[in-house]
């Protein structure tokens, strides 16, 4: 069996009942959950976790069972050890495989807890109960929080460069890699980039979407907007793929009450570069607004950019990462999140840069969005799945540093030499073989060096991905968000490792994860987005039709499907998260964050495995008008909150003052915390606004 370390050690509860008016899904979801049995009614309030271990959650939850026959409940506390299963699409997680191996009721006879403990065994063992990912993150104690420290992150700054007019960049992947276009005799496409550039002729054609084009005669520019593109050019467009972006932009626009034609129509111009670069427009010269703390933000740009007032420094933000300037035209230097000036974490969360608070270590967004950094998704994959991997040309091995495995170089999969034996890590589940062109099966266990390899690594982010146990039907696997390239660093989540890593370049191109150069932005529901583009009204320009084959971003599931059409540019950036939230959803159609239910089998990965099929002669349901207020200690004490804040333990004592009191109201905090995340997320789905994390429109 193959393990991580203690991911968590877990105090606080997960959870709040839902008021009246909570939606019909958040009820489904909710707590406390009732049972129906022939011997007993069970009520089984929200769990408060002790431990995450792998995929092996260990809690306790307050219970009530009324006896047959009997009209007042007997109060008590059950300890569970579940298997868990996580959803990061709905933002579920399912307790499956539930063991029971300690109840106690202070009020209770020996053999009336032994009676009580048998029902509880028998109803509790084969349920799935399932309830919010959001009350799980909450559940998570700050202080005893473990993880892995992530070092050896490449610092150094990409090349920032500014603009005060409309423009575009345009990232080349080193020099420029020409293949012929199959079925098109004399065209090339440049292969080794994210947009559509073909090569006619005599001159680069580079398609902006909307059957807009763009010439040059040299590939680095001057790019001008053409009507003259040959027709066998403009037959390339993609027009199906391109119509789907073009119609969520425009959905999220209207649910934001923007007018997608607001703007000039004016063509931006195209910057070419090959390094890692990141753009910064301005319309205009940069207008600075007080954020009120020491600290003003440029106004008039998508970007992320702040100004200390009494030393002048400029600060930005980049793929999670805060690069600190004498000013705009650097020179620029990284600055940790657990290094900025106090000003930082007195930025209001209700101001027009709230969301930088998830970049500000020490901040409650922060600390969030690093919980969630520690929740796996996981899943049980059949024994029998498959993959098949191609190389152009006869398989390559390179070194890996500091370790004595090797990772192949001209292959889009990430396959892992250890000696005679092969792994490849694909969509979250680890395949081996003999060969390294297979038969390829699902691992049971990987070289415990694999969590040696170091962020200078290609193949780094595949140590995110676990095996946990195995049977003959079927292999216990997660992954971390680390698998996707989102990592903890210095306090808080930043994107990618900032390494620059060499891509195949022979017949094909297969590129690699890059941090920079697509203006990568977080929200706490959907993750890391890429490419934010331009729009001014009917002139808009997306990434995404360069029809590269595995994506830059890594694991296929988790690159971006063609995000153009997403801003407006004209003011007005900062009408709140709604809007924001509303692309990321709509998003999100076009992407899948649970790399397990991607229906891939033939050659390209492995469906979930079933369920267990055991299902208890009764099922859990929501109790409801009931009060989700009942907390267990951990010596098995049920203690319930009242409307006013009082404590009582149900034996009739008053729980007053001390850590007692202390912890209770932490557990309660969490609860609030968990309902408040999840009642968010439902109404982002829904199109409605969230206030936190997401920032300005994109």
């Amino acid at each position: 069996m193959n393990c991580p370390p203690l991911r968590s050690t877990l105090v606080c509860a997960i959870g709040l009942a839902l008021a009246a008016t909570a939606s019909a899904q958040d009820e489904t979801l909710g707590w406390p959950r009732e049972i129906d049995d022939a011997r007993a009614k069970i009520v089984l309030y929200q769990p408060q976790i002790e431990a995450l271990v792998e995929d092996r959650l260990t809690a306790r939850a307050a219970v009530s069972v009324t006896e047959a026959g009997k009209t007042s409940p007997v109060f008590g506390a059950v300890w569970l050890e579940s298997r868990i299963e996580t959803d990061r699409d709905e933002r579920t997680v399912t307790i499956l495989e539930t063991e029971v191996p300690q109840v106690r009721f202070p009020d209770a006879s020996d053999e009336q807890q032994a009676a009580l403990q048998q029902i509880l065994v028998e109803d509790l063992s084969a349920q799935q109960l399932e309830f919010s990912l959001d009350r799980l993150l909450t559940a998570l104690d700050l202080a005893e929080h473990e993880r892995d420290a992530v070092s050896d992150f490449h610092d150094e700054p990409p090349t920032i460069r500014f603009a005060d007019y409309p423009a575009i960049l345009v990232t080349i992947d080193g020099e420029p890699q020409l293949r012929d276009i199959e079925g098109h005799a004399g065209m090339r496409r440049v292969v080794n980039t994210a947009f559509l550039i073909v090569l006619g002729t005599r001159d680069y054609y580079l398609y902006s979407g909307q059957g807009t084009w763009y010439a040059s005669r040299q590939i680095n520019g001057p790019w001008v907007p053409t009507q003259g593109v040959p027709a066998s050019i403009a037959a390339l467009a993609p027009v199906e793929a391109e119509q789907q972006a073009r119609e969520a932009a425009e959905a999220a626009m209207e649910e934001s009450g923007e007018d997608p034609d607001l703007g000039p129509d004016t063509p931006p111009a195209i910057i070419v570069v090959h390094e890692p670069t990141e753009l910064i427009v301005t319309d205009g010269e940069p207008e600075y607004e007080p954020v009120g703390t020491g600290l003003l933000y440029v106004a008039n740009t998508e970007s992320d950019v702040l100004m200390e007032i009494e030393t002048q420094r400029h600060f930005v933000l980049l793929a999670g990462r805060w690069f600190a300037g004498e000013g705009l035209e650097g020179p620029w230097s990284f600055t940790p999140s657990d290094g900025l000036p106090t000003s930082f974490a007195e930025i209001p969360d209700d101001s027009d840069v709230g969301h930088l608070r998830v970049w500000i270590a020490g901040t409650d967004e922060a600390k969030e969005a690093v919980l969630d950094a520690s929740i796996p998704q996981t899943s049980a994959i059949p024994r029998d799945a498959t993959i098949e991997v191609t190389y152009d040309g006869n398989p390559r091995f390179e070194d890996i540093d500091g370790t004595g495995l090797q990772y192949a170089t001209n292959t889009a999969e990430q396959v892992i030499k250890d000696g005679a034996k092969h792994y490849c890590a694909k969509d979250g589940v680890w395949y081996v073989a003999d060969h390294p062109y297979g038969p390829w099966a699902v691992a049971t266990e990987v070289p415990e060096e694999i969590r040696e390899i170091p962020p200078s690594s290609p193949v780094y982010n595949t140590k995110y991905v676990y095996i946990y146990e195995s049977t003959p039907e079927v292999v216990y696997v997660g992954y971390y968000p680390g698998y996707t390239h989102s990592y903890v660093y210095h306090g808080a989540i930043v994107y990618g490792t900032g390494w620059y890593y060499r891509p195949w370049w022979g017949t094909y191109y297969y590129p690699r994860a890059t941090t920079y150069g697509f203006h990568v932005r977080w929200n706490p529901w959907y993750g890391w987005s890429f490419g934010f583009s331009y729009s001014t009204g009917r002139f808009t320009f997306g990434i995404g039709f360069g029809g590269w084959g595995r994506g830059y971003w890594g694991p296929v599931g988790y690159r971006p499907y063609y995000r153009g059409y997403a801003r407006g540019w004209h003011h007005g950036y900062r009408r709140g998260v709604r809007a924001g939230y509303a692309m990321g959803r709509l998003d999100n159609r076009y992407r899948a964050q649970n790399l397990y239910r991607r229906n891939n089998v033939a050659g390209g990965g492995a469906r979930p495995g079933n369920r267990p099929t055991t299902r208890p002669s009764t099922t859990a349901r929501p109790a409801t008008g009931r009060a989700n207020n009942m907390y267990a200690d951990r010596s098995g004490n049920v203690h319930q909150r009242s409307q006013d804040g009082q404590w009582q333990q149900r034996s009739g004592a008053t729980t007053r003052g001390g850590s007692s009191q202390t912890q209770l109201n932490q557990h309660y905090q969490a609860r609030q915390n968990g309902a408040a995340r999840t009642q968010s997320y439902q109404r982002s789905r829904g199109g409605g606004g969230a206030r936190r994390g997401g920032g300005r429109r994109r």
